[in-house]
């Protein structure tokens, strides 16, 4: 993993995060509309809090979409979690042309999911895959 650089604004929001989840953040990417939290391995609960409570007060607070995705340093292990809800069958990253690629089975039903409208998810995974363990690209079979 290479060195990540956060914004000013990124700081802000982990901070603001932080202070009213009382989860640790290792990462957060500004993306288009949303802010993406990586969490610490173990602290999704927290971040979450009891009924949802902690999320959406961050929601509020900052008037966008948040998606977590919990923290592993297993590079298969954090895809699925990035996958969120998706159930994920099996990843497998190989080496091919000096790329990392994963490659995610996810049955037929949860495909549309995984992808997400126009995109959106398969793109958040493909952009913390990449910013967290060099993988250049996120392929669903």
């Amino acid at each position: 993993m290479g060195e990540i650089k956060l914004s000013t604004e990124s700081l802000r929001y982990i901070t603001l995060f932080e202070n009213i989840t009382g989860a640790a953040v290792k990462d957060c990417i500004i993306d288009d509309g949303r802010i993406i939290y990586v969490i610490k391995a173990g602290d999704m609960g927290a971040a979450i809090g009891k009924n949802g409570d902690h999320i959406n007060r961050m929601k509020k607070n900052v008037d966008k979409q948040i998606d977590l995705v919990e923290y592993s340093d297993e590079p298969a292990a954090f895809i699925k979690n990035a996958f969120g809800p998706v159930s994920v069958k099996s990843v497998n990253i190989t080496n091919r042309n000096d790329k990392r690629l994963a490659y995610v089975e996810v049955s037929n039903k949860d495909k549309g999911l995984a992808i997400g409208r126009n995109g959106k998810n398969i793109e958040k995974v493909k952009l913390v895959a990449k910013r967290h363990h060099d993988i250049d690209d996120v392929i669903l079979q």
